[in-house]
């Protein structure tokens, strides 16, 4: 007789992204779905599904995804609870954004690995502008509004907590 119990063949696992805007966090947290089987949640796609044309500038975006983080935060722990696992496209580019991560990984109670892709301003603006070309992505983000949004990046140390995997340029 075949088992219907979903007991999941691996321990949970929980990955964030932290990295500058245009780093390819999004494109490694597709890959890093694909790879491991994971429940993808995307904050941008939640925002632009949550928030359609409401968010115009860095304060509509602090809001915004506050009241993404406190609605998810409970969910993904126990999407984790229930077995599996999960990879959170949200920036985890402030203490406080990873505060709150690593308080989900603490309430789901498993293994997490924190990403960080350290690549060079110049790199990260030539990605977003073909992005942008490209028309793929929900929001559109200028030069001025990239170096706006990396003054707030600090980057993450061994200390906050995390299993910390860096990734460079390839």
């Amino acid at each position: 007789m075949m088992s219907t119990d979903p007991s999941p063949s691996a321990t949970p696992m929980l990955h964030f992204l932290c990295g500058k805007i245009g780093s390819g966090k999004s494109t490694l947290a597709q890959k890093l779905a694909a790879q491991s089987g994971a429940i993808l949640l995307s904050e941008d796609s939640w925002l632009a599904a949550l928030y359609p044309g409401e968010i115009v500038d860095l304060a509509d975006y602090a809001r915004c995804a506050s009241r993404l983080r406190n609605a998810m935060g409970s969910h993904v722990a126990a999407l984790v609870g229930a077995g599996l696992s999960v990879v959170l496209d949200f920036p985890a580019n402030t203490r406080r954004s990873r505060e709150w991560l690593r308080q989900v990984a603490e309430q789901a109670g498993c293994a997490h690995r924190l990403h960080y892709l350290d690549l060079p301003d110049e790199v990260c603006k030539a990605r977003l502008r073909a992005r942008n070309a490209s028309g793929t992505h929900p929001y559109t983000t200028t030069d001025e509004q990239y170096d706006a949004i990396a003054a707030y990046f600090v980057e993450p140390d061994e200390g906050e907590g995390f299993h910390l995997l860096r990734h460079g340029q390839d």
